[in-house]
């Protein structure tokens, strides 16, 4: 047997973890995940186990302390850092919204944001300026997408007063990878009034892209587990970098935030991650996560992954170029597994998306650029994609 059909046999096998995948041609990994059969089942058992000992029971919060140090375990052990570095969070715009309102700003200081970020971070950015008086530009890197350098851009937005530099590792949109590492050294080498920070969104690139945390730099790192990781909607993470615990201060405050005296009273932070979270959780969802964790470990490592990933989104992009009526986003190799692209016939892409899903292929449309994006994972099967090229192939 060739390595290629070896290669495809064992996908076919590991998919037997995503039984919801048979019916379906799924390209909306980077909305959220179909989370695989062990980890709803682990969600289950742990709603089963904390009702059998009693919600509220000594044991059954000894399992939750147990459950969240092992899934902050996981993650740690996936993004390459310690588990002290680790806030767990909903998802990712708790994560940015911890960071952004913990700095203490003063009335003009500057953040640099792309114009390929999420809404959800630009409506927190908004409000900050109505409240903080900050003042929030916005460099231009959808244009590097083909052409151009992004760190020259970046550090021609850059600002005396530049405080903080607000960037996705991988943009949602575009599929575009910036070249993290690079962009911290240019704003560490920078000398404006403060030092500049970085916070980044990771959406897209935790659970896709191979993740050494602590030697990329970056300050904040705020991520999610239920799109790449396939993990429950609820749970996420933020990343600090041991040099920039200090630099913000808890916003939202809670039990879980603090040490407790043997008087029942608060006193200082958590020495760690610990200090930016607040109170319970929906702990089943952390098993859930930290298993489908395991799913993905056990077909490889995250450069495993993330190789057999960029293997099906090229063979997706190099289907789409070579169609007529698709114009790729992209012009050259999908460097992650985002491959983004417009009609050049006269059919809305919302109306084309909700025509697909009611054949069974699940893609979702994008107002910025306006463009159809389609997300492939490890596990994706050539087969799919033969017949999402195929479909629009025949439009």
């Amino acid at each position: 047997m060739s390595s290629v059909s070896s290669t495809q046999t064992a996908i076919k096998e590991h998919r037997q973890h995503f039984p919801r995948l048979a019916n379906k041609a799924y390209f909306n990994y980077g909305g959220q995940g179909p989370m695989p059969k062990p980890a709803l089942e682990a969600i289950y058992r742990a709603y089963e186990l904390i009702q059998q000992q009693g919600p509220f029971s000594a044991k059954a919060n000894e399992w939750v302390q147990q459950e969240t140090q092992a899934v902050r375990a996981a993650l740690a052990s996936e993004l390459e850092t310690n588990p002290a570095n680790i806030t767990l969070t909903e998802n990712v715009t708790h994560g940015c919204n911890i960071v952004l309102w913990g700095i203490d700003w003063k009335p003009g200081d500057h953040i640099l944001i792309t114009d390929c970020e999420h809404p959800g971070i630009i409506a927190t950015l908004k409000e900050l300026c109505r409240r903080k008086g900050v003042r929030v530009t916005t460099c231009p890197l959808l244009a590097t997408l083909n052409r151009g350098n992004p760190i020259n851009v970046i550090q021609q937005h850059l600002q005396d007063e530049t405080r903080l530099v607000v960037l996705s590792h991988l943009f949602w949109n575009t599929g575009q990878v910036l070249p993290l590492a690079d962009i911290v050294e240019l704003c560490r080498g920078c000398s404006g009034s403060r030092p500049i920070q970085i916070l980044v969104d990771a959406a897209q690139s935790a659970g896709s892209l191979p993740l050494h945390l602590d030697e990329l730099g970056a300050d904040f790192y705020a991520f999610t587990g239920h799109k790449w990781f396939c993990g429950p909607a609820g749970v996420g993470g933020l990343y600090v970098h041991p040099n920039a615990q200090d630099s913000i201060s808890p916003t939202f405050i809670g039990w879980r935030s603090v040490n407790i005296d043997s008087t029942g009273m608060p006193g200082d932070w958590k020495p760690d991650g610990r200090r930016f979270e607040v109170a319970t959780s929906a702990y089943p969802q952390y098993a859930g996560l930290r298993a489908a964790i395991a799913i993905h470990q056990k077909w490889g490592t995250p450069q495993d992954r993330y190789t057999k990933l960029c293997y099906n989104s090229e063979y997706l992009w190099q289907g789409l170029s070579i169609l007529p009526q698709i114009s790729c986003l992209r012009q050259e190799t999908p460097e992650a597994g985002i491959v983004s692209f417009q009609l050049k016939v006269d059919i809305p892409h919302k109306q084309l998306v909700q025509a697909l899903e009611q054949q069974g292929f699940y893609l979702r449309t994008l107002a910025s650029p306006d463009c159809i994006r389609a997300c492939v994972h490890y596990f994706t099967l050539p087969g799919e994609m033969d017949q999402l090229i195929k479909v629009l192939g025949s439009l």
